[in-house]
Formats: C-alpha cells, structure tokens, sequence
C-alpha cells in the first residue's frame, strides 16, 4: 500500500472507528419494572413501579398497571405521588379471600395513575403498600401500560422467554422468596422503616445511581462521534499534504 492510497482509507477508518464505538453504546435498556425485586411470600411489602421515559421528544402521561388475576391481594394501597392522580379499580373475587378473621370478597384489579408528567431523560417511582403476599408461587406478574404525550402506548406486557431471555417489552414481574432466603434473617422494624422511606422519596428526576446506563450510553455515542470526525478530519487534511514533484 503506497502512501497516497493509505491517506484515502484514513477517513473510511475513521467512519468505521466511530461506526464501531455507537454499536457497542447501543441503547440503555430501560422498561418499567418493580423495586426492589423480590419480596418474602405470606408477607406484607412496599413495591414500588419505576418507570423511565425512553423517548427524547414525548413525555410519559399516564401509567396502567393490572395486578396477577392469579393471585388477588387483601391489600393494596397507593402511595400519593405529587401531581398525579390515582385510580383504584377492585374486581369481585369467585373466591372470597380469608384474612385477619374477614372475609374479602372484592379485591384491587387495576391501578391507574394521571395527570403527571414524566420528561425526557427522567423516571418515576409509584409505590404501592401490598399483602397478603402469596405462600403458593414464586412470583407476582404485573402487566402496565405505559401512555406518552403523543399518544404512542407501550405495552409492558410480554412473559419471559424460554431459557430465561429477557422478551422485548417485558412484564414487571416481583420474584417471591421464602421467608430464609430473603435476607437470611427476618426484617425488623427498623429495616422496613427503611425501606419505607426508600419509596416515599422517590424522585421525579434520574438519580446517580439509576441513571448510570443512561449516562454511559450518551457517553459512548459522544465518543464515537468525536473520534468518527476526527478521522474525517486528518483524512482531509493528510489529503492536501501531497509530496510535491
């Protein structure tokens, strides 16, 4: 290779520099899911539904969650999030649930919130207080529709794949655990306290923590860029510097 035909590939090695960086960047995996993730079975906890905005130009509006018809809960109850509003709907149960020596024969079914708004580059935590948390499965699946301010609707709805591979817009799923294998110790008073607070101090705006796949995307697809221009740059300019005869 002579050195004229070594200046014309530097721009193309450049592109592909910047080309290879943007790929491994990719987009941030971000859907809506519960935290924390696991919770004891027969117990009482407080879940909260985080929610990110995954569009640069539409904000989130409305959040749709519908609880496991499988497995009704005797209590469900929402924390107020600061400007939106709250709708609980309660289906009546075939079989009416026994607990603390009463009868449930209605149960929560779906849980609506409006009138918020979620921006770009932001999230959301909706807690929920819910228990009698079931001692007969290993899991609580929750299926939420999530509305944007242009109208486009994703469906947070799809099962897990076979072989444990994460499906396209999955459902939140809460794992259950028995009670050992929690935390290998039973929760005090003061753990739950914690927790607790956790959730009433969830922010409207993207933490240090939750925030850092976002960040390290963005600055991988920066970086990419930067070095795709600058191959394009020395291409150009080692172009012009011709030996003369």
């Amino acid at each position: 290779m002579n050195a004229k035909t070594a200046r014309r590939r530097l721009p193309v090695i450049g592109a592909v520099a910047a080309g290879t960086v943007l790929l491994l960047a990719g987009p941030a995996a971000a859907h809506v899911s519960v935290q924390p993730g696991t919770a004891e079975k027969g117990g009482y906890s407080t879940i909260a539904f985080k929610v990110p905005n995954e569009k640069d130009n539409a904000s989130t509006v409305k959040l749709e969650v519908t609880l496991d018809p499988k497995h009704p809960l005797s209590s469900v109850m929402p924390q107020p999030v600061p400007g939106w509003e709250v709708k609980v709907e309660k289906t009546k149960l075939e079989k009416p649930l026994q607990t603390h020596g009463k009868t449930i024969e209605e149960a929560v079914s779906k849980i609506t919130w409006t009138g918020g708004k979620i921006e770009p580059g932001q999230f959301q935590q909706f807690p929920l207080s819910v228990g009698k948390l079931p001692e007969d499965a290993d899991e609580l699946v929750f299926k939420a529709l999530q509305t944007y301010s242009d109208d486009d609707v994703v469906r947070w709805i799809d099962a897990s794949k076979p072989g444990g591979a994460e499906a396209e817009h999955p459902a939140p799923t809460l794992k259950l655990v028995a009670k050992a294998a929690a935390d290998g110790k039973k929760a005090d008073a003061k753990d739950t306290a914690k927790g607790d607070d956790k959730a009433e101090n969830a922010s409207g705006k993207t933490g240090e923590g939750d925030g850092g796949s976002d960040t390290t995307a963005r600055t991988l697809g920066i970086v990419g860029i930067v070095v795709g221009a600058a191959g394009v740059a020395f291409g150009v300019l080692a172009g012009r510097r011709r030996p003369t005869a």
